[in-house]
């Protein structure tokens, strides 16, 4: 295992920081619309990425973690997960990207099956006034946020248009052999929420998917974090959790982030001050066998110049530096 990360790239000297801060793989994006992806201009990517000294060890599919009704409006898929006939149109441009991938020599992509979004309540503050990601339940429910354009989805709706998806993809993913990293439900939220019930939003959820189509291509991008929204005690729960899917061979990349409290009640925090000993599941880590990208996610607003990639590079050394010890 080793440091990686799915920051955006800003400018081109975003790379060379990376390679300086000692991060030598990444999560990239290419820099032309999905529209336009073909085996030749993902390679030219692959080329320019490796041009700073770094691995491009995936990309993202056009299924984003961001809210359906905004990824519409971008024109990313989302008739995928509202069920509708044009969801055939975008499988099979999904398994067009897929096969340029491998052509490209891209390893893996990571993807979300999302129709609601990161569902947050206002932000809070931590350690020196950082702004901090939030999710109150107590203040969630009392708010209606509208439906989707998805609409009702209910459970067995969510589970049908999954298998669908995974149905068609998987095969060709095996063929291609290209790993489909896919991010849970964050955060989990109870059952009806903006009309959906979010079956990425659990433990069990995340096993039976797993489950469906088995194959050695089809995983998690397992975010440490939004797994740890899904528990009551994530500073006991999680190093079982990272086990079961860690032995199963089904973590493909982690976002290594933490948390400060559990389902339903938590904040997001720097990695060295939230509930779960991050040196311990690093060792668990370890112990599975995992071998691909350790990144941070959702990383605390600081101040400064260049707050974003200054809060990044703090974690990023953290990483680097658990990493050593782990070794």
């Amino acid at each position: 295992m080793y440091t990686g990360t799915q920051q955006t790239i800003r400018k081109d000297s975003d790379y060379k920081t990376f390679k300086q801060l000692g991060v030598n793989h990444i999560s990239g994006h290419p820099e032309i619309p999905h529209q336009q992806w073909t085996a030749n201009n993902l390679s030219l990517y692959r080329e320019k990425v490796e041009s700073f000294g770094l691995v491009l060890d995936m990309i993202e599919l056009p299924l984003s973690s961001r809210i359906i009704d905004e990824r519409a409006k971008r024109g990313a898929f989302v008739h995928i997960l509202t069920g509708d006939p044009e969801r055939e149109k975008e499988i099979d441009k999904t398994c067009e990207i897929i096969k340029a991938v491998s052509e490209s020599g891209i390893p893996a992509v990571k993807y979300n099956l999302n129709i609601i979004g990161i569902p947050r309540t206002e932000s809070e503050y931590g350690r020196g006034g950082a702004k901090l990601s939030t999710f109150r339940w107590d203040i969630a429910k009392k708010s209606s946020p509208k439906l989707t354009i998805a609409g009702q989805v209910s459970k067995n709706e969510f589970w049908e248009r999954i298998d669908y998806f995974l149905e068609k993809v998987v095969p060709v993913a095996e063929e291609s052999k290209v790993r489909l990293a896919c991010h849970p439900h964050d955060p989990y939220t109870p059952p009806g929420y903006m009309g959906v019930e979010r079956v990425l939003g659990t433990v069990d959820g995340l096993k039976k998917f797993i489950s469906m189509h088995e194959n050695d291509f089809h995983g998690l991008n397992f975010c440490q974090g939004t797994v740890c929204e899904m528990l009551n005690n994530p500073g006991e729960e999680i190093f079982d959790i990272i086990r079961y899917f860690g032995n199963k061979n089904k973590i493909f990349n982690v976002h290594f982030r933490n948390i400060k409290g559990g389902k339903l009640n938590f904040t997001e925090v720097f990695p060295d001050e939230g509930s779960v000993d991050m040196l311990k599941a690093l060792e668990v880590y370890k112990e599975v066998n995992y071998k691909y990208m350790i990144m941070p996610d959702h990383v605390p607003q600081i101040s400064g110049n260049d707050p974003e990639m200054t809060a990044f590079a703090y974690t990023y050394g953290y990483i680097n530096a658990l990493m050593q010890a782990v070794n």
